[in-house]
């Protein structure tokens, strides 16, 4: 309903007789949503197809060194495996004297698997060496080994790394 005051102001007013709330900003037909104070919700084909890109972008490189990260993470205990291992042989030679047959010369044995440890492989050798830990002659059958055996033990781990740990026994009269 319309109606004037007396200044001939017109105003609308509802059928109870009160003023009409004011209108909104850009509220007539055709205007666009957010001009009228809805806002849009959601994203743009565009912000979600960037989106895409930059993630594609940008995992690569975030994932490749957490899963190399993750892979050699199982690495030092296999270089401690294989050390103990190593040591283990060692101790075994070591508790013999020079002379003892257990630490007559030999040539490099064959790899073999290592009883309990699956994955893992030791071989070793015990050669005649001069005082500069040279092989002297053949290393089995040298005449000037001047009292020195040397021991080597190799383990190598299930990633096929080797891992060789050396000692020396010396002979005194």
């Amino acid at each position: 309903m319309l109606r004037s005051n007396q200044f001939g102001v017109r105003r609308l007013e509802n059928l109870r007789g009160g003023p009409l709330p004011p209108p909104i900003r850009g509220a007539s037909r055709g205007a666009p949503l957010h001009d009228i104070g809805i806002r849009d919700k959601g994203f743009t084909l565009i912000e979600i197809i960037i989106l895409i890109v930059m993630a594609g972008i940008l995992l690569p490189a975030i994932i490749v060194p957490f899963v190399s990260a993750v892979k050699g993470s199982g690495k030092p205990e296999m270089v401690n495996t294989a050390m103990y291992l190593g040591h283990q042989k060692m101790e075994e030679f070591m508790k013999f004297q020079y002379t003892d047959a257990a630490l007559n010369p030999t040539a490099l044995t064959s790899y073999a698997a290592i009883t309990g440890f699956s994955g893992y492989e030791w071989q070793w050798e015990r050669l005649y060496v001069d005082s500069n830990f040279n092989v002297v002659g053949d290393g089995i059958q040298a005449v000037n080994h001047r009292g020195y055996k040397r021991i080597l033990v190799r383990v190598k781990d299930p990633m096929n790394d080797t891992y060789e740990i050396y000692s020396v026994v010396t002979y005194f009269p």
